[in-house]
């Protein structure tokens, strides 16, 4: 990978000085030592983060974000991870978006990084299929596309954040098949198309219009939801965000300065954060973060940063891990940067918090091992008590993967202890092709379980673990979207049973000692390979008062087997021939 140069700093060619004045020379030593001093400052993010600047030419940013692309169009399973970083200022530049590609800008605003062409996800299979077309995000870019119009076929783990799109914005690719996404604190000038997509969660985002409806379709927080109600159209409408911190993002200043923006605690919000030219929040200088890099990193190391007091930025690229990093310090921020993905080789957790206040984890991707781990990232000890409602825990973008790159193992993807922690937007996916890919081999039992008091999850997709998808614990947990596809591959009936009368797992199980829970928006799916095999159930809960469910679907995908109830006893089963999708607008 080239390197690239900061503002302002000196481009080539042979200096001169005896053909310019002693006072233009002297000015010219200190405009190029200055130059010298903000790039020397650049942070080291090593060689899969590029860092572009106005400065440079059209065609050399091209060329590099081509090389980028030219790798993971098509990387779904490969090792490369790649960030691209946008100084302020505009560019003429097409920007296509692959895999574990991050492309980020770096001003306090959306509106400080024009890109004067297209940004762009296409769909990553033939005949127009994004159902594939996973881990890749944008964020803090202004785009004004080409003919108006720019295009993001994606499905799950995909984040699309603070991003001002001057036109309009289309998520599928020429109509063809795409299965979910995320949008969050974005400006839409024009409409929002969402045309085949099966599913999909906007939150804190404005836009001109939105037009497209298929199975689950959730709004929360969006001043001009689409007209129409559950269930023609499945349209869920949530007016006000309850409780959300905005993800940390890296900005630079006028002069060079990086720093971390970690935004405010909001409220009952609605629309995006940055009418104001800045998200509120405070920064963190980029000096109080310890930079991981991969292959020179390690949990010990990491540990030893975390231990003395530093907030953790680790840049793309895969870290093999014997041990788990430990997040032991309140208000603490681990931003990863292009996918970045931790992998527990010894079978270890790979990341553990306090019971602490203000925890941030965002930005990563968490990559079970050949040898089985209890659980790949753990919020609070067992037995975790403190109350953070004034400061939250809080999660942003966190994806978790059980095999597809090879072999992975775990009993549980994601485990939050700790009361009052945010989850906004998760994909927690044991994976169903790829390599190391069996019943007997990417063994995965759970994807999320919450034993925490008050939890907040937005943007929930779990899918084809192998016993319950989410197992909720804890009390007075909310779930706003929902989206999972139970496992396709139980050999037979007699090895996937819950219980005696039960045949399969839930999906989204609610604890028989809960007594207050609340869910919006939820789409459970069923692609079995093996005949005869069928779920009892997508969600099962106890029939309290306090356990509320809204905006129910259930589908039966591909030839075999069926789902025979929406939740509880109620709702009734799917169906192939003829097509039935039950749905249930409120239980109980």
């Amino acid at each position: 990978m080239g390197k690239f140069m900061h503002w302002g700093q000196h481009s080539g060619g042979e200096f001169r000085p005896k053909m310019i004045s002693g006072l233009m020379f002297g000015l010219l030593v200190f405009a190029v030592s200055l130059a010298m001093a903000a790039s020397s400052a650049r942070p080291n993010f090593g060689p899969n983060v590029l860092v572009f600047a106005p400065s440079m030419s059209a065609a050399r940013v091209q060329r590099q974000i081509d090389k980028v692309y030219a790798i993971q169009r098509r990387n779904e399973f490969g090792p490369e991870r790649n960030a691209l970083l946008f100084l302020p200022g505009k560019y003429n530049v097409d920007v296509p978006i692959g895999f574990y590609t991050e492309a980020i800008g770096l001003g306090a605003s959306p509106d400080d990084v024009r890109i004067h062409g297209n940004l762009h996800s296409d769909a990553s299979e033939d005949n127009n299929n994004a159902t594939t077309t996973f881990w890749r995000a944008a964020e803090g870019l202004s785009v004004t596309p080409p003919g108006g119009s720019m295009r993001w076929a994606v499905s799950q783990a995909a984040p699309f954040r603070r991003m001002h799109v001057r036109g309009n914005i289309v998520l599928h690719q020429y109509n063809g098949w795409a299965s979910g996404g995320w949008m969050s604190d974005d400006l839409i000038d024009g409409t929002v198309d969402a045309g085949p997509q099966q599913q999909w969660i906007s939150r804190n985002t404005e836009w001109g219009q939105w037009t497209g409806a298929n199975w689950n379709m959730v709004f929360v927080g969006v001043p001009g939801p689409p007209t129409g109600e559950w269930p023609f159209p499945p349209y869920t409408k949530i007016a006000l965000t309850p409780i959300i911190r905005e993800k940390p993002f890296l900005q630079v200043d006028a002069a060079g300065n990086y720093s971390v923006r970690v935004p405010s605690l909001r409220k009952d919000s609605s629309g995006i954060t940055w009418h104001g030219g800045t998200t509120p929040g405070s920064s963190i200088p980029i000096g109080h973060f310890y930079i991981a890099r991969p292959g020179i990193d390690t949990a010990a190391s990491i540990n030893r940063q975390l231990a003395q007091g530093k907030d953790l930025l680790l840049t793309p690229g895969i870290y093999d891990l014997t041990d788990a990093i430990h997040v032991t310090r309140h208000d603490t921020v681990v931003l990863g940067m292009g996918f970045a993905t931790l992998r527990p080789i010894h079978g270890t957790a790979a990341m553990t918090t306090a019971d602490a206040d203000g925890i941030v984890i965002a930005g990563l991707l968490f990559d079970a091992g050949p040898i089985q781990s209890p659980v790949l990232l753990e919020i609070g000890p067992d037995g975790s008590n403190a109350r953070h409602a004034k400061d939250p825990i809080s999660l942003h973008d966190v994806f978790f993967r059980v095999g597809g790159a090879g072999v992975g193992r775990t009993v549980i993807n994601l485990k939050i202890n700790s009361n009052d922690t945010i989850v906004d937007h998760t994909w927690i996916w044991r994976a169903d092709h790829g390599s190391g890919v069996a019943w007997d081999l990417n063994a995965s039992a759970n994807g999320l379980v919450v034993n925490g008091n008050n939890v907040t999850v937005y943007g929930l997709f779990v899918e084809h673990h192998q016993q319950f998808q989410v197992l909720w614990n804890g009390d007075g947990g909310r779930t706003y979207f929902y989206q999972s596809e139970i496992p396709y591959d139980p050999p037979n009936q007699a090895s996937y049973m819950s219980a005696p009368d039960a045949k399969g797992w839930a999906s989204y199980k609610v604890s028989d000692r809960v007594t207050r829970h609340e869910a919006w928006g939820l789409g459970i799916y069923s692609v079995f390979e093996q005949p005869d095999v069928v779920l009892t159930r997508a969600i099962e809960v106890p029939r309290r008062a306090d356990v509320k469910f809204h905006h129910m679907i259930t589908v039966a995908l591909g030839n075999r087997g069926a789902i025979l109830n929406v939740i509880d006893d109620t709702g009734g089963a799917t169906s192939i021939h003829p097509r039935v999708t039950p749905k249930v607008t409120t239980y109980p």
